[in-house]
């Protein structure tokens, strides 16, 4: 029986649609998120995205499997990656209740730049590295008197953010392991760090309905949505295509801060977050060992969704 209504719809969609799908809800949850900070602190608003994003990773991939035929190895590969996803949604969440998005979501990028032009010393990458370090300097100018502890927790994000891709893409390495299991494993995982922080703060919502719902929908539209889209779209695009798309994610960032949080940005931080663009737009990843090529492309890509 041939497929009908949205799920035959899916296959046929341009490859395009699932990267603005995803770019829209990485950065459409966490706006939702800072609504919510009125109603329930922000380490609890991150408590309850990772648990309710590893729930319904639960209910559909079950993790305790992937997590039961590794080895050791492996097992403390998931565990390193789901302590650093519990500590960078904190700090993510930390920040973007003091910093606006767009600027939390330039500043997450430098130290992938910076890598990739220590590693592969090309100009292209040079350039990368000197636009996203301008970039950065601009943005963070304005605010390093009014707001230090926010773009402290934003750059410590960005750290975590870079390990969060070594770690994913060594996840991706692991036999009988692909990208949404990973993830599903790591989530599980990342539930049990964040809870000696995160029990408390998030008890609130325990008694609010309203905000208990908002919490799981940020969750939802943060880490489900999107990484499913990136999944999507990854399958269905060239590299270098994505890799592309990937430097309009500090613009789609500001956009939504604009429209949700009315986060309007000043010209200078336009240009900031203009100077980001163009150093991810010409960045380029650093090169496979030559032993790993061969196996890298025959593994799923893993996303570089929290």
């Amino acid at each position: 029986m041939p497929l009908t209504g949205p799920r035959a719809a899916l296959p046929t969609a341009p490859p395009w649609s699932y990267f603005v799908g995803s770019a829209v809800f990485h950065y459409l949850g966490p706006a939702f998120a800072v609504l919510l900070f009125a109603r329930l602190a922000p380490l609890g608003v991150a408590s309850l995205r990772i648990w309710s994003a590893a729930l319904v990773f639960a209910l559909w991939r079950r993790p305790w499997r992937t997590l039961a035929r590794l080895d050791a190895e492996g097992r403390r590969t998931i565990i390193a990656w789901g302590a650093v996803l519990a500590a960078m949604n904190v700090c993510f969440y930390v920040a973007i209740a003091r910093v606006p998005l767009g600027t939390v979501a330039a500043i997450e990028f430098l130290p992938v730049i910076v890598l990739a032009a220590f590693g592969a010393r090309t100009a292209r990458n040079l350039v990368a590295l000197v636009a996203a370090v301008g970039g950065v300097y601009v943005l963070t100018g304005f605010r390093l008197d009014g707001e230090p502890v926010g773009l402290a927790f934003a750059f410590v994000n960005a750290v975590l953010f870079a390990a969060y891709i070594v770690l994913a893409h060594r996840t991706a390495r692991l036999p009988g392991v692909g990208g949404i299991d990973g993830l599903a494993a790591a989530m599980l995982v990342a539930c049990v760090f964040v809870a000696p922080i995160g029990v408390w703060q998030a008890t609130p919502a325990l008694i609010d309905p309203v905000t208990l719902a908002a919490g799981v929908g940020v969750g939802i539209c943060s880490s489900v949505i999107p990484y499913v889209c990136d999944q999507l779209a990854m399958a269905r695009m060239a590299r270098a295509t994505y890799a592309l798309l990937v430097a309009l994610l500090p613009a789609t960032a500001t956009m939504i801060g604009v429209v949700v949080l009315r986060q309007v940005p000043s010209l200078a931080e336009l240009a900031g977050v203009g100077l980001a663009v163009l150093s991810v737009a010409l960045h380029r990843p650093l090169p496979a060992p030559p032993e790993r090529a061969t196996a890298l492309r025959r593994r799923p890509r893993p996303g570089r969704r929290r």
